[in-house]
């Protein structure tokens, strides 16, 4: 990890590559390696602080999870405009939302989208002690597709901490993000729409990760080859809400109808992959938290399904 108040003098920006919630995104290269810049409004100082210190948290370092290389303020030449920077590596197929509106995807890949994502969430979920450091549970709360990135290997690792809440599990302390900033309303799961979350209770936050989770799973196999044919990429609930949709309608959708999006009969019937993917996604999107698989079972599922790997990969 780099020093901080150093990097925005060593890193050269070459193009934008995006613009979110929070600012834009660039490549640039730091000396010989190339890296992703994340750069936040003043006004989004909260979020760059709370992702700061999610990144920065004892043994966080896992190949599922964005590798963080620093943090920085920048105010430009002749302006009195000031930037926060957050500096990671670059991954260049973008993000899996990225990736799944480009490619279909082979059973193979499929399977292997599925388990790493559920492996770096594994892992944020649980804590982690040695004689002198301790890293505590963490849930994401703002899990999508968009969230996550795609790596050379083809592997997914979960980025964009900005909402992240931790779990001290010795004093039994929930450490919630201070800034007012909400997760996505199209992945919310059922009890943060009905406002029926137990928020003193940690468990309630991973079961709600979960829930995310199996809709990105279920964009995951929406986009796999079955029979040579795949769908062309959607959001989940494409069908029934707009683009950018309000709570309540999400609610009306997700907690009154118990909706969710279709699994269509001829991908369960296709193969053992794909119908274990079907299964383990209905149990992640269960309207009864407690009856959600948590991330290390998901992952284990996962594992053990049985799918060859195709020659040209």
């Amino acid at each position: 990890m780099l020093e901080q108040k150093t990097i925005s003098r060593q890193v050269k920006l070459n193009v934008q590559i995006g613009r979110g919630r929070y600012g834009e995104v660039w490549v640039g290269k730091w000396f010989d390696k190339e890296v992703a810049v994340k750069k936040f409004a003043f006004c989004d100082k909260e979020s760059w602080t709370r992702e700061r210190e999610i990144y920065e948290t004892d043994m966080l370092r896992n190949e599922y999870i964005l590798t963080y290389l620093a943090a920085d303020m920048y105010e430009r030449e002749f302006s009195s405009c000031l930037e926060m920077w957050m500096v990671t590596d670059f991954h260049e197929h973008g993000s899996l939302f990225d990736y799944l509106n480009q490619y279909s995807l082979s059973e193979y890949h499929m399977i292997k989208f599925a388990r790493t994502t559920a492996s770096g969430l594994a892992f944020l979920h649980m804590d982690l002690r040695t004689r002198d450091s301790v890293k505590p549970c963490i849930a994401h709360r703002d899990i999508k597709s968009r969230n996550i990135l795609v790596k050379s290997d083809l592997a997914c690792c979960i980025a964009d901490f900005g909402l992240a809440v931790r779990h001290d599990t010795v004093k039994n302390l929930i450490d919630i993000a201070p800034n007012s900033k909400q997760g996505t309303k199209r992945y919310m799961s059922p009890e943060v729409l009905g406002e029926t979350i137990n928020i003193d209770d940690f468990t309630s936050f991973k079961n709600s990760d979960i829930y995310s989770l199996g809709l990105v799973l279920w964009e995951i196999l929406r986009r796999c080859l079955v029979d040579g044919e795949c769908l062309e990429y959607q959001l989940p609930y494409h069908e029934r809400v707009p683009g950018d949709p309000s709570i309540a309608e999400m609610k009306t959708l997700v907690v009154d109808e118990k909706y969710r999006p279709e699994i269509k009969k001829r991908w369960v019937d296709s193969s053992e992959a794909c119908s274990a993917m079907a299964s383990i996604i209905e149990e992640c999107w269960s309207p009864l938290p407690e009856a959600r698989l948590n991330a290390r079972r998901v992952e284990k599922n996962f594992s053990d399904v049985d799918v060859k790997r195709p020659p040209y990969s």
